[in-house]
């Protein structure tokens, strides 16, 4: 059987609250974004006319110059793009943090909660401005990249954990209507971008170690070395720990490597292999309120019984080209696939264990041309992306953690097909627009082997949506920028979303509509002397927006719902002070669900509140320097309640936790060391790190650790 769904039109009056609606898009592909992006901007800068402001700030402030390129697909300064944008630039050598998860380094990212389950069979909790937030394992409505190379797979689930730390050199997050320009789900974007190999012709060596709480150790080796004609590198990261909780050990190995070849000036090639091996993973599950409260390190006797745990093997490749046509024009491309195979147990007989066979692919190609009109530059953008994912699933009873019968046998495809066109016009010394537009299709296909004729489930669906992005920027002086956006966005179900009908009827849910939103910010950037400021406002509409239904036995249900809407602030303050250097930001997100519906905990009455998502986030950071050598720093994370369930009935306290940790740099001959320590929770606060949306089974809480220590040396020779 199969469907296709057309997205309804959301009324633009919805949006009238905001004062000024003008939009960024820049819908170039992912492809070879970072390596080609500047060279792009040089040229688009040298341009006769344009702004003298952006000149000026090029030229000065230059402890101010975080690099991004997710919100333009061009390299520039954070203060210059137009949109809610905060990188996190990365020297790994000089980290006081064990470097495993992301959420160690956007603690000061407002908009954005990447919450640490200490659940490495689940990976992190990943929301942006309110997106997200109902996922109860790995990462959805939110895209994620690698070196320009999708980490979220065409249904729009994606996953964190396979980007290595250790070799990064900057982390972006891309807030707002402009992340509607990567396509499907893409509520919020994040990129992680690696390091590039050096040009010097001396190989440079890494070798770092720690030791933590709870059993943790930590390891690394790479070496990197080249020329100006092309270099490689390689790391290798490993990271094991006993876990904060009873049954949460884990293990894990990752290996990302490089090559860069410059067969001419014109072209360059990159070359991407990436591992990650995490052989076993227990999962502690979720605590009920009450087992929460008398003691967090506990786990529930069915995470024993049926050995809950998962176990991980990706391996991926992928080529990124860049040529340059001429001095305007440029073409880009990227290649890449992989494999992905999963076994989970999960707490319960029948379909207990779950074995998926993944391969995905996908292909991109984009053209960019710059020219000028009355002297003022204008660029265009225009490509292609394509997509693919086939899994092979297979369920088995769960005997004791062994398995058992066959239970379930399909293969699951997934493929989205984009196309995509941008302009950024700079219309005059002050004001530049920018508009573009993604056409997407996506397909789902689910053959089923294991039912008879009469019984088989087989079915596939398509949707399609147009996401039209405009934007405006005003570059009022040296020291101020405004902008403001709106985009039409769309998140498809995901085909764990979709792989159950309601009422225990056979086959997918394929009359699962794609949630459709409307999305609109306004914001200032203002920076003087040693101070940086960001400030935004935004509001989110959305329609059909998908929730949770029912959940027995293992089988979860969806639908969808007429309306949520999703709305706040952010703030986040940047200064230096000589020795001393201060962060802050701050979040206010009203999540609600704006009509009524009906699930399995009962009437869920309009004006509730989003499940996963705090009112209030605050995080801050007080750095000091006492000299070249030895720095301090204390760190503050507080956020308010959060509700677990669509239904409100009960939430996880408000918390604020301080850490602190200390880095002392020597010489020892040739090599750099770097000796770090950090305390995490230095007060020894109960809390709940992240919650488990709707469990069913009440145990909705993941505690978080603790006091904890960790402390590493890092060597580069």
């Amino acid at each position: 059987m199969a469907h296709q769904h057309s997205v309804k039109k959301i009324p633009y009056k919805t949006l009238y609250r905001l004062a000024i609606v003008y939009t960024s898009i820049l819908a170039a592909s992912e492809v070879c974004a970072e390596e080609n992006a500047s060279l792009a901007v040089s040229q688009l800068v040298d341009e006769p006319a344009i702004n003298s402001s952006v000149k000026k700030q090029q030229s000065s402030d230059t402890w101010m110059e975080d690099v991004v390129v997710t919100a333009s697909r061009a390299e520039q300064r954070q203060f210059d793009a137009p949109a809610a944008v905060n990188a996190v630039q990365m020297n790994p050598s000089y980290i006081a943090s064990p470097l495993v998860n992301v959420s160690e380094m956007t603690q000061l990212i407002p908009g954005v909660q990447i919450k640490n389950r200490q659940n490495y069979a689940q990976d992190l909790q990943l929301s942006v401005r309110g997106f997200g937030t109902r996922s109860t394992f790995g990462v959805r409505g939110v895209r994620i990249l690698v070196d320009g190379i999708p980490a979220t797979m065409p249904d729009g689930q994606g996953q964190v954990a396979t980007a290595s730390l250790t070799s990064a050199r900057r982390i972006e997050v891309l807030r707002g209507p402009l992340a509607q320009m990567y396509g499907n789900a893409a509520g919020g974007v994040l990129q992680i971008f690696t390091q590039d190999p050096p040009t010097g012709s001396k190989p440079v060596f890494s070798l770092s170690g720690g030791v933590g709480s709870d059993g943790q150790y930590q390891s690394q080796f790479s070496i990197a070395g080249g020329n100006a004609t092309g270099g490689g590198l390689i790391d290798i990261a490993r990271y094991q720990t006993e876990g904060y909780r009873d049954h949460s050990a884990a293990e894990r190995t990752q290996i990302n490597t490089k090559l860069l070849i410059h067969p001419s000036s014109a072209t360059r090639i990159t070359a991407i292999f990436n591992r990650f091996d995490q052989p076993e993973a227990q999962d502690p599950l979720g605590l009920s309120h009450t087992d929460f409260n008398n003691n967090p390190r506990q786990v529930i006797p069915n995470a024993i019984t049926f050995n809950t745990r998962k176990s991980i093997e990706q391996n991926q490749l992928g080529i990124l080209l860049e040529h340059h046509l001429s001095s305007s024009d440029s073409l880009n491309a990227r290649i890449y696939g992989g494999t992905r195979q999963v076994n989970q147990t999960l707490a319960f007989t029948t379909n207990g264990v779950v074995d998926l066979d993944r391969d995905y692919k996908g292909i991109g190609l984009n053209w960019s041309h710059k020219a000028q009109i009355k002297t003022l530059p204008i660029r265009w953008i225009a490509g292609v992306e394509i997509d693919d994912l086939k899994e092979t699933r297979k369920g088995f009873d769960n005997i004791a953690g062994n398995e058992g019968a066959l239970r379930r046998y399909e293969d699951d495809r997934a493929r989205n097909t984009d196309f995509f066109t941008q302009i950024d016009w700079t219309l005059n010394e002050r004001w530049q627009a920018i508009t573009g537009v993604r056409f997407s299709t996506v397909k789902f296909k689910v053959d089923d082997y294991f039912n008879s004729s009469a019984m088989n489930t087989s079915g596939q669906v398509k949707y399609s949506h147009t996401s039209p992005v405009l934007g405006l920027v005003w570059h009022a002086n040296d020291s101020v920028n405004v902008y403001g956006n709106i985009g039409k966005g769309f998140e498809t179900p995901t085909l764990a979303e979709s792989a159950y009908r309601p009422n225990n009827q056979p086959g997918p849910n394929f009359s699962l509509m794609p949630s459709k939103s409307i999305q609109a910010e306004l914001g200032i950037k203002m920076h003087k002397k040693n101070h940086t400021m960001d400030a935004a406002i935004f509001e989110t509409r959305s329609q059909d927006e998908i929730v949770s239904q029912a959940s027995s036995g293992g089988r979860s249900t969806f639908q969808n719902i007429e309306s949520v809407r999703r709305r706040g602030f952010e703030l986040s303050w940047k200064a230096q002070w000589k020795m001393l250097s201060t962060s802050l930001s701050y979040t206010f997100l009203d999540a609600r669900f704006t009509t009524g519906f009906i699930n399995a905990q009962g009437a869920v009455a309009a004006g509730n509140r989003l499940p996963g998502s705090s009112r209030h986030s605050i995080g801050a950071e007080a750095e000091k320097r006492f000299s070249e050598k030895i720095n301090t720093a204390v760190e503050i994370r507080a956020d308010s309640k959060v509700y677990v369930n669509d239904a409100n009935t009960d939430a996880a306290p408000g918390y604020a936790v301080v850490n602190t940790r200390a880095g002392y740099e020597f010489h020892m001959g040739d090599a750099k060391l770097f000796l770090y320590g950090r305390i995490d929770n230095i007060f020894n606060k109960n809390y709940a790190g992240s919650v488990i949306v709707n469990d069913t089974n009440q145990r909705f809480f993941e505690p978080a650790p603790k006091r904890r220590f960790f402390v590493g040396l890092r060597t580069v020779f």
